[in-house]
């Protein structure tokens, strides 16, 4: 049975960490400086940053284990503190990241081309006319598909 560290000032291993089983609630591992791994009843094993910002208890999703290490997660526990350090919230830091980036991938020529066929398609222009349309930009799609 896997041992709660939530207690103990040691860092985690890999081994405690493939190897802790679920139990019937939630059981949270301290890594130390606010990292934590919580091992939810399913048997999913998920890093978590708990922080104070103004006085208020806060936690970041880091992301889920296996698929974020235990070096990617103490990476990305350091990275959230430089921001507190900064007087940054990390958790409003990554969603203004998340919603750049979404933002970014909207602006597309791929985005927009898809866009204009939905409209050409909701105006229900001729079978013809949008495989015309479709043909043009598929031959601009290579070249300049991503491009913003």
């Amino acid at each position: 049975m896997a041992t709660n560290k939530t207690d103990t000032n040691m860092p985690l291993t890999d081994m405690e960490i493939r190897t802790a089983k679920p139990g019937a609630r939630l059981v949270k591992f301290s890594d130390g400086d606010g990292l934590q791994l919580w091992l939810m009843p399913d048997g999913a094993k998920r890093w978590r940053f708990a922080y104070r910002l103004a006085g208020l208890q806060k936690v970041l999703a880091i992301g889920v284990y296996p698929a974020t290490g235990l070096r990617e997660a103490r990476e990305a526990r350091d990275a959230a503190k430089r921001l507190l350090a900064d007087g940054q919230d990390p958790a409003i830091a990554k969603k203004l990241a998340k919603a750049a980036k979404a933002a970014a991938n909207a602006n597309t020529f791929e985005a927009i081309a898809a866009e204009l066929l939905d409209k050409k398609r909701r105006e229900a222009k001729a079978e013809k006319t949008l495989s015309k349309l479709e043909w043009l930009l598929s031959l601009a799609r290579p070249a300049i598909g991503p491009r913003q």
